[in-house]
């Protein structure tokens, strides 16, 4: 270590008490994190990338600074598919340092885990003040049991109106109107049981009807649309 003449000639200062770190809350403790391995906690959030044409929700699952667990859920160009791919198979098992200058190929996913690098570090986690955190393989509840990521799309005009595409349950099908050409619900596919049906033997056409639901007022519509095509 090189010091510079003004220091080498001043005169030395005795420290006075040194208290540590503030403590942070992790899984129901509190911790005076020093180092790496002094840190757990499972968090979401979200990051997006520099045109913002994208984002990228990253949910983490921290045991004493390692990454046990890592779900990636991406929105935008169709390249993030692939980066999210790579990044759950590059993320588990890293420090979580070694994770935030890591190039998780796709910058909105290098975003997200800036942010959660930040959250998890100074102990505001969704299991700051659960005793032992999280289980592993606690954010695939997040998905349901279609384990999909919940996605809304809709879409708009002013000469046309709303149009309902995809809801939390799943795939729209019809959207129902009042008299008054108004939404009052909907009906939906939910993919993920559609594909469970199929795969226990049954033709897709059954499988689509089984894995139909509606919300709202459906069955009182004065008529029916397909978003998609009227």
């Amino acid at each position: 270590m090189i010091y510079s003449t003004e220091v080498q000639h001043m005169c030395p200062v005795a420290k006075g008490a040194y208290h540590g770190p503030a403590p942070i809350p992790e899984e129901g403790k509190w911790v005076q994190a020093k180092e790496i391995k002094d840190i757990s906690g499972f968090t979401h959030g979200v990051g997006w990338c520099a045109p913002q044409q994208g984002a990228c929700k990253l949910t983490l699952n921290v045991k004493e600074g390692i990454i046990e667990e890592a779900l990636v859920e991406t929105l935008g160009c169709s390249g993030m598919t692939h980066s999210a791919a790579m990044a759950s198979e590059i993320l588990i098992g890293k420090t979580i340092l070694e994770a935030l200058n890591t190039d998780l190929v796709c910058d909105a996913i290098n975003t997200a885990m800036r942010e959660l690098f930040l959250q998890i570090v100074y102990g505001r986690t969704q299991s700051a003040f659960s005793e032992d955190g999280l289980a592993v393989g606690a954010s695939l509840e997040d998905l349901g049991k279609g384990l999909r990521s919940q996605i809304g799309t809709m879409f708009g005009t002013k000469s046309k109106g709303p149009r309902y595409l995809e809801m939390a349950e799943g795939y729209c099908t019809r959207m129902a109107l009042n008299k008054d050409d108004e939404v009052i619900g909907y009906e939906f596919v939910n993919l993920g049981k559609m594909m469970d049906f199929i795969k226990k033997g049954d033709d897709a056409n059954t499988a689509l009807e089984k894995a139909k639901g509606h919300y709202g007022q459906f069955e009182a519509a004065a008529k029916y649309i397909d978003p998609r095509h009227e």
